[in-house]
């Protein structure tokens, strides 16, 4: 089978304080979001790859990868459930769709391949996600500590996530507007579809605040 990937690109990362959107800033020798559309270029399975950039976006087309022929362009939105939605919708309703953050770069191969697999084995959609290894503190506005948070069965959300498109697509238009849709699979959540999770790696982290650049270099030097 053959795989289409989305990969929402039209916003800022203002957290990062840079003067360009945080997916354009290098590391090493690349962009972030050259990093995180490398996987799927390579990838044997993957034969479309969609990338919702802003409308006034001026700096993908510089990359060496903009004019690979896996690669098509959409406008995006102003939130990131918009630019997924652009994309989604240039996709027959029947494919499986992985939808993955521009500023992931740290994503191998080998996670890609389970989620495929996954979808392969079972029909089923499902996320990429990492245990909770620390203490997990619940506060209030100030701060202060309510309640300490068994880290029992709580797992940080990565990306890609797969699921069948046509079906991601009536979840998104159902709940949006009327549920924070901070990524795909708490689209289907709100929608009450079960979504499966899959344990991937952990250095698969997503560039956030300044630190984080360090950290992904770091990794990708390994």
């Amino acid at each position: 089978m053959n795989f289409t990937v989305v990969i929402p690109a039209a916003g800022i990362g203002q957290r990062v304080g840079a003067k360009i959107p945080k997916q354009y800033l290098k590391i090493l020798d690349q962009s972030i979001i050259e990093y995180s559309l490398a996987p799927f270029i390579a990838h044997p399975n993957i034969h479309r790859i969609i990338v919702s950039l802003a409308h006034d976006d001026i700096w993908f087309k510089y990359l060496s990868i903009a004019q690979h022929p896996k690669i098509e362009i959409v406008e995006g939105g102003a939130e990131r459930v918009d630019s997924v939605l652009a994309g989604l919708q240039k996709i027959e309703k029947d494919e499986y769709v992985l939808v993955h953050d521009a500023a992931r770069p740290c994503l191998k191969k080998s996670d890609v391949d389970k989620l495929i697999q996954h979808v392969l084995k079972t029909g089923q959609g499902a996320i990429l996600a990492s245990k909770v290894c620390d203490t997990m503190k619940r506060t209030n506005a100030q701060n202060q500590i309510l309640k300490t948070v068994a880290r029992e069965n709580l797992w940080h959300a990565l990306t890609p996530q797969m699921f069948n498109n046509g079906l991601l697509i009536k979840a998104i238009l159902a709940v949006r507007g009327t549920n924070d849709i901070t990524d795909e699979a708490s689209a289907m959540e709100y929608y009450g579809v079960p979504v499966q999770l899959i344990e991937g790696r952990m250095d698969n982290l997503k560039i956030t605040c300044p630190a984080d650049l360090k950290l992904a270099e770091f990794y990708l030097k390994g």
